[in-house]
């Protein structure tokens, strides 16, 4: 049985969702709250596996308590519980294990306790949900395409260049252009293979063919796409160290 804490300004909406879970017959519901700051003292009381949580919380922000919740141990798994759709990028940078609308629907909190139930099966029984969720999403990153979220695994990614504050993500199929800086996007990047060679651009290492020597000390990479990445003279030294010369 799973145990939940529900997080909502509406009372309306807290009863609906605690009627679909209890209804469920897999969730217990083992505390409630309309704030951040009750929330954050009953979840870290209660410690619940997974909390439901609004992201309008009058003038607080769901987003910013579970960042909040993050720093907990154990960490209880987020689904992301609102009538707004635009905050999904977000929710899933946060790790969120789903993202449900109102008004709630039956069969859709269903999918979201099976996917719950997958995650936990993934990894030990033992282990809190998020543990195992973050097993399961390493080496994604969600960017926001057309108002649509694509996961991309960061193996695939060859590389990404800014270009006016934008960025360009490069895979051996495709490219998406997004409004991220690459600073930010570097930060996404768990991954060890990742290495900034340019200003411009951060290469995944796994994905060079050849390393040819430039002018004035400089390189280029040629990719295994046949696509080609200047290496300037700032980071040869840390090109070098990495492939050992």
């Amino acid at each position: 049985m799973l145990r939940a804490y529900i997080v909502d300004d509406e009372p309306l909406a807290r009863d609906e969702l605690k009627y679909l879970l209890i209804r469920s017959k897999q969730v217990e519901i083992i505390g409630e709250s309309d704030c951040i700051e009750e929330a954050v003292l009953g979840i870290s009381e209660h410690q619940p596996d997974l909390v439901f949580l609004d992201i309008e919380l009058g003038d607080d922000s769901g987003l910013s308590l579970a960042k909040q919740i993050e720093s907990l141990n154990p960490a209880p798994a987020i689904v992301f519980a609102t009538a707004y759709d635009e905050y999904a990028l977000q929710a899933f940078q946060l790790n969120a294990v789903d993202y449900i609308q109102k008004p709630f629907d039956e069969d859709r909190i269903q999918k979201t306790l099976t996917k719950i139930r997958k995650i936990q099966h993934i990894g030990n029984q033992d282990v809190p949900i998020r543990s195992s969720m973050k097993t399961e999403y390493n080496g994604k990153m969600a960017i926001l395409v057309d108002e649509r979220i694509i996961l991309l695994s960061h193996p695939d990614i060859v590389y990404l260049e800014s270009c006016e504050g934008k960025c360009t993500i490069k895979t051996m199929d495709h490219e998406f252009k997004v409004n991220e800086t690459l600073v930010v996007l570097e930060k996404k990047l768990t991954m060890d293979q990742f290495l900034r060679v340019h200003r411009s651009f951060v290469v995944n290492m796994d994905h060079i063919a050849e390393i040819e020597p430039w002018f004035n000390s400089t390189y280029n990479l040629h990719m295994k796409d046949g696509s080609k990445v200047p290496v300037s003279r700032t980071y040869v030294k840390e090109l070098k160290q990495y492939i050992g010369l």
